[in-house]
């Protein structure tokens, strides 16, 4: 399918092969141009197109998919959250540094004596603090560093999911899009046909049944242009949400192809893109970390820490220094459940860690398929299926113009041409999506 032009309507060229040129033929362009879907959105199209109010002021903005990833990373509110969760987390390393603080005593008894009573005064003071044992503090640094590593891969994790949403709600911006130009370029040649029939109607060429037949038409047209507007707006404020837009703008628009292009990269080389590159599965490998960390933390707070004190005593006349340890004697309470907790976990997470894995091969292989199938659906429209309806129609177009096929064959011609671009565009979409789809499974660019 492509762009031509007949007299002052938009209509999609096509080749006949083989045999001598059909009266329409002649009115082919030499070189075939892209798909006239292709060309709607590689064309920048402003959204006033299909906006209903005012553009506002300011500079429009027209962005490409990349563009709208890197504004996504800097300005969606859920990444920009998950950020200050994962500084939150990160804060924790510093309190599990953090040694237990020293403590300061003191204290006096029979102030009001003199030093020569039977009882003089007595004033002390001490310091003391707690000792851990057991590595408490290195093995809770581990734990908190191993925290921050697992969050940050899980905040790249919603990250990737963010860029999946983003990439969805561009494409479907960009299907509408060509949608409403196909649908602007249907109901303008409708129209035109419409004015033909009304001519030959006027002239007695056709009955008033089949003009009333031909004019009910122009209703599935109209039809046509209102869903493409709103489905066209619809999806630039879905993405324009998705890029942190506190409102959204009317001047918003979007630059992109509508014709998928061909991965180049084999389902095997994904897999092992995917298993170095996914986010989740460095976060199930970070939580086995995690868990490790906590089960030799648990053993070491199982170990009794002394307290050590040391005193300064004015008695009277007399001074004197002395010392305290304190040793809980852990014959009951060793931390036992905490230990066993602590290690049951880590088998855990060695599980899930497992699972995660062969979740990515799952995901990869399910993303080929769905897209090695939408692309050749997607080939044999552009390739075949297009191009063979707008011949269709052409030809139906032009023989019921000068009465040699009945109005009922030309009206099935001309909804069979809207529903194959219609399929088409449905099969560009899902291609599409197929492969934001494995680019999210592979946490890769998969877009050459």
């Amino acid at each position: 399918m492509s762009f031509n032009r007949v007299g002052r309507k938009p209509v999609v060229s096509f080749q006949v092969k083989g045999g001598s040129e059909s009266p329409m033929a002649k009115k082919k362009p030499k070189n075939k141009l892209q798909t006239v879907l292709a060309a709607a959105c590689l064309l920048s199209i402003s959204c006033a197109a299909y906006s209903q109010t005012q553009p506002s002021s300011s500079a429009p903005v027209i962005l490409t998919m990349q563009q709208a990833v890197d504004i996504a990373r800097m300005k969606n509110p859920t990444l920009l959250s998950s950020q200050q969760n994962l500084l939150s987390v990160k804060a924790q390393e510093v309190q599990a540094g953090v040694r237990s603080n020293p403590y300061l005593t003191g204290g006096g008894s029979n102030v009001t004596l003199g030093a020569d009573s039977n009882n003089p005064y007595d004033y002390y003071v001490g310091v003391g603090r707690l000792f851990e044992r057991g590595e408490k503090r290195r093995w809770r640094l581990d734990s908190a560093r191993s925290t921050t590593a697992q969050t940050d891969a899980q905040y790249h994790a919603q990250e990737q999911q963010t860029i999946l949403s983003v990439r969805q709600a561009f494409t479907s911006f960009v299907i509408a899009k060509a949608a409403k130009k196909l649908a602007d370029d249907n109901l303008a040649d409708f129209k035109h046909e419409l004015d033909i029939g009304r001519e030959r109607y006027k002239a007695g060429d056709i009955a008033k049944l089949d003009f009333e037949r031909l004019d009910l038409q122009l209703a599935q047209f109209e039809t046509d242009e209102s869903n493409a507007i709103t489905s066209a707006q619809q999806a630039s404020i879905q993405l324009q949400a998705l890029l942190g837009y506190d409102k959204p703008r009317t001047d918003f628009d979007v630059i992109g192809d509508v014709v998928p292009p061909v991965v180049s990269e084999t389902m095997e080389s994904l897999e092992q893109k995917a298993i170095a590159a996914r986010p989740d599965y460095h976060a199930a490998h970070l939580g086995v970390a995690v868990a490790d960390a906590n089960v030799k933390l648990a053993y070491a707070n199982g170990t009794a820490d002394p307290t050590a004190d040391v005193t300064y005593n004015r008695n009277g006349p007399d001074n004197s220094l002395g010392f305290d340890v304190t040793l809980p004697l852990r014959f009951f309470d060793r931390n036992q459940g905490n230990k066993d907790t602590a290690k049951y976990t880590a088998q855990a997470t060695r599980f899930t860690e497992l699972a995660t894995r062969n979740q990515v091969f799952a995901d990869v292989d399910q993303a080929w398929s769905g897209y090695a199938n939408a692309k050749i659906l997607s080939d044999r429209y552009n390739g075949h299926y297009l191009d063979e309806a707008k011949d269709v129609l052409d030809i139906s177009k032009f023989s019921y113009e000068h009465g040699g096929l009945a109005l009922i064959d030309y009206l099935d011609a001309l909804r069979d041409s809207r529903s194959v671009t219609t399929d088409a565009l449905n099969a560009y979409s899902q291609t599409w999506m197929a492969i934001h789809q494995l680019s999210f499974s592979t946490a890769t660019e998969i877009i050459p």
